[in-house]
C-alpha cells in the first residue's frame, strides 16, 4: 500500500481552480462559493471568475484555492457534489 500522500501528483499547496455549473440564479454564486469558503476561509474577489452560458440558463464558477492538502480538496468536491445547487464540480 501506498501512503496518502504519494497518492497525488500535486504538491502543496498549490493554486488549484476548481470549476462548478449550475443554473443562473441569483443564490448560486453566494452558495457556490461559500461551500468553498467553508473549507478555505475567505476567498477574495478576484479569485472568482464566471462565464454564462450561450442561451444564458446555466452559469459556470470557476474559484482559484490556494489548496493545502488532497483532504481538504476531497472535502471541497465532497461538499460541491452533495449541494443541490451544485450540478457540476470540476
Amino acid at each position: 500500500m501506498s501512503d496518502s500522500t504519494e497518492d497525488t501528483l500535486l504538491e502543496f499547496p498549490c493554486q488549484f481552480p476548481i470549476k462548478m455549473m449550475g443554473r443562473d440564479e441569483q443564490c448560486f454564486r453566494q452558495v457556490a462559493v461559500a461551500l468553498i469558503e467553508e473549507h478555505t476561509g475567505t476567498i477574495a474577489e478576484d479569485a472568482v471568475s464566471t462565464a454564462t452560458s450561450s442561451k444564458g440558463n446555466f452559469l459556470s464558477i470557476t474559484v482559484t484555492i490556494t489548496a493545502e492538502s488532497q483532504q481538504q480538496l476531497d472535502d471541497i468536491y465532497r461538499a460541491l457534489s452533495s449541494h443541490e445547487a451544485i450540478l457540476v464540480a470540476l
